[in-house]
């Protein structure tokens, strides 16, 4: 996903970030938007005098054409989602991290997920970001009462004031959730009642939209609601728009959450590396987890030391314990049933 705060809800930062203008090295990595901010990068290219060469882009299918087309050794840092590290490490495009140069340790132990990062015994890649697909909505004219329940999704109350961010594996992992169905035991068998809820929100909606549509849409107050959202939308708004909140139901959300590993054809594993261990280090993770594209929480539970009150509370930092007991991942499909989803999400946007 591409996430942009208010400060880029109308334009998109370019995607090559130029570092020092005698800079001795190069490196390339394919990223998420929010590793684009000079505030990021420049400190590792000052400190290291090299080039960062910074590609964003949306969607792991995107990621993954974007290298079909290069020629090996052309990328050096893959930034990917979280749940695809498996199919990237099929692909064999990311090459083993030495573990001991990882602050695995340091990182909430919720998010460090072996199962999608350790294959056959090796560390392809760490997580890095996380947060959650929920309920975003504006707190002067939303009764938080109401949003503290996922049914708040088609609240005949706030009809024509939704909007739905157009991604149809977080937010049918929600509508399984409002059903009682764990985002991981989805089944074909429940996409009928998935189908009926899909309908029921279409219904009181006003839009949906993709990320920057679904944000200027809450943003400028357009409406009210957005389903799908949460601290990635609202949190970096703070200063600006602080009746812009966001909740977790008590039915629980849909934690996503961004991993960081080195491609095996680099030419430059030892600096793609020290390029992922700034990005894992306190001061690193403070800057990407407040970056001007999106805020969302730092991997490293240190980062803590390097972010103001003002930033933790707009994390909603104290409150992680609960938040990680209480959301789920992104549903998982295979290959079929992942067809028949998208199918029925086809026909939601048809509706």
């Amino acid at each position: 996903m591409k996430k942009i705060t208010l400060t880029t809800l109308f334009t998109i930062p370019l995607v090559i970030c130029a570092g020092g203008a005698i800079a001795q090295e190069e490196l390339n990595a394919l990223v998420w938007c929010d590793h684009t901010d000079p505030g990021f990068v420049e400190p590792f290219e000052q400190a290291n005098n090299v080039k960062v060469n910074l590609k964003d882009y949306e969607g792991t299918g995107t990621a993954l054409s974007l290298i079909e087309q290069s020629q090996p050794g052309d990328w050096d840092v893959f930034v990917v989602d979280g749940i695809d590290v498996p199919r990237v490490v099929e692909a064999g495009l990311l090459a083993p991290l030495p573990e001991d140069a990882l602050p695995t340790a340091d990182l909430f132990p919720e998010i460090v997920m072996p199962e999608n990062h350790v294959i056959d015994g090796k560390t392809y890649a760490i997580t890095e970001k996380f947060g959650y697909n929920t309920i975003s909505y504006n707190s002067n004219t939303v009764d938080a009462a109401d949003v503290a329940d996922i049914s708040v999704m088609w609240n005949e109350k706030y009809k024509d004031r939704i909007a739905i961010y157009d991604y149809y594996l977080p937010v049918m992992g929600l509508v399984a959730m409002s059903l009682g169905i764990d985002t991981a035991d989805i089944q074909e068998s429940d996409l009928p009642a998935m189908r009926d809820r899909l309908f029921e929100m279409k219904d009181v909606s006003r839009q949906v939209g993709e990320v920057v549509s679904s944000q200027t849409a809450i943003a400028t107050g357009e409406v009210d609601i957005l389903v799908g959202g949460g601290e990635w939308v609202t949190a970096g708004l703070t200063s600006e728009l602080p009746h812009l909140d966001w909740v977790i139901p008590e039915q629980g959300a849909v934690r996503w959450s961004q991993s960081v590993g080195v491609f095996a054809d680099s030419k430059k594993p030892d600096l793609a590396l020290k390029f992922v261990q700034y990005i894992l280090s306190p001061e690193g993770q403070a800057r990407l987890a407040t970056s001007s594209c999106y805020w969302a929480m730092p991997a490293n539970s240190k980062a803590a030391d390097h972010l103001t009150d003002q930033q933790k509370k707009a994390l909603r930092w104290d409150d992680q314990a609960a938040y990680l007991a209480n959301a789920q991942l992104y549903p998982a499909p295979d290959a079929e049933l992942d067809a028949k989803m998208q199918d029925v999400w086809t026909e939601f946007l048809q509706h």
